[in-house]
């Protein structure tokens, strides 16, 4: 075994800690970040806040996606679901069986995490953390120097690459230890705790759960667009989405193509949408109050452009309907 790790850095303060408490022991240490579709704005932040901390830190940092593989732990997960629609535990064995492999191409010999005994409700109870640690297949090597005084020796300490009384023991939700250390180190570069993955949102969570529900053949950009504007199951295989801003009808321009339609109004200040179903005569009016509705206007009138660049111009006759019973959201509980 070699004093090399790898840390899994998210870009929040507990990581960072984790990571300068080993390296102040003379271990090299390779960051590695995940990035997700599930991430928040705010986590997203954290990715870019990850980089800052790793440059920090001054140690390299390696970032990995969340991908297609993902899905289906997250569609069924062996362990259940936290918070909504979040797979907690079987997230954290997904993302350290990839660790694995990362070890073996960087030649590191154990894992460093910021987990803390008892701060989170599922994927940090004791019996939880030796089910992960076990199921991962890195058991003994996953080194958490922030509870490390709370745990069963691992091989690093064994074997003398980590000086055992010079870790923590810090267990529970308060984060007045680690704001201590950070004001020690003078650490600059880190994100505030929580709220950064959507799988715990509620909201997104219904979505999620009627995109598995509806479609058999969604794909990552299908999750993307979960986070932008206003959704609407029109009917069986027809989803609109109907961006709430200025910034949400850019992305939603940027996102849209095959087999996505593109919908813009026309001589009005609107929102934008993308189609992805049929396109027919009913769809088309549907669509144009929908529009026509959050855009205030009384003459629906839009372009609608197609996957080919073609665009046509239509003016619908406004029903007054209320579409508002179509949002997957305003539907309940899937």
């Amino acid at each position: 075994m070699n004093r090399k790790a790898i840390s899994l850095i998210s870009g929040g303060l507990d990581s960072i800690l984790a990571t300068k408490l080993v390296m102040e022991q003379g271990v090299e240490v390779v960051g590695f970040h995940f990035t997700s579709p599930f991430s928040s704005r705010k986590d997203k932040e954290g990715g870019a806040r990850a980089i800052k901390t790793a440059s920090e830190l001054g140690i390299d940092l390696i970032t990995r996606h969340k991908e297609n593989d993902y899905l289906e732990v997250l569609k069924n997960p062996k362990h259940g679901y936290g918070k909504n629609m979040n797979p907690c535990i079987d997230c954290r064995i997904y993302m350290l069986k990839i660790t694995t492999t990362l070890m073996e191409e960087t030649g590191a010999s154990f894992v460093v995490t910021g987990e803390v005994l008892g701060q989170r409700p599922m994927s940090q109870r004791r019996e939880t953390i030796r089910l992960i640690e076990k199921e991962s297949g890195l058991e003994g090597l996953i080194v958490r120097p922030l509870s490390a005084m709370r745990f069963t020796p691992t091989i690093p300490e064994l074997e003398g690459l980590l000086d055992r009384d010079k870790l923590l023991g810090i267990t529970g939700r308060s984060r007045n230890t680690q704001y201590n250390l950070a004001r020690k180190y003078n650490l600059q570069e880190f994100s505030k705790p929580g709220g950064g993955c959507l799988l715990t949102d509620p909201i997104f969570s219904v979505k999620l759960k009627e995109l598995f529900r509806e479609e058999k053949d969604f794909t990552l950009r299908d999750i993307d667009l979960l986070s932008i504007g206003r959704h609407f199951r029109l009917m069986e295989g027809t989803k609109l989405i109907v961006g709430r801003d200025k910034e949400e009808n850019e992305k939603l321009r940027n996102l849209c193509s095959s087999p996505y339609i593109f919908f813009s109004p026309v001589d009005f200040r609107g929102p934008e949408a993308i189609l992805k179903g049929p396109l027919n005569d009913e769809i088309i009016k549907m669509v144009g109050n929908i529009i026509a509705f959050y855009g205030k206007n009384t003459s629906p009138a839009f372009s609608v452009q197609s996957d080919n660049g073609t665009i046509e111009t239509h003016i619908v006759e406004k029903t007054g309907e209320n579409y508002e019973r179509f949002r997957i959201q305003e539907r309940g509980s899937i």
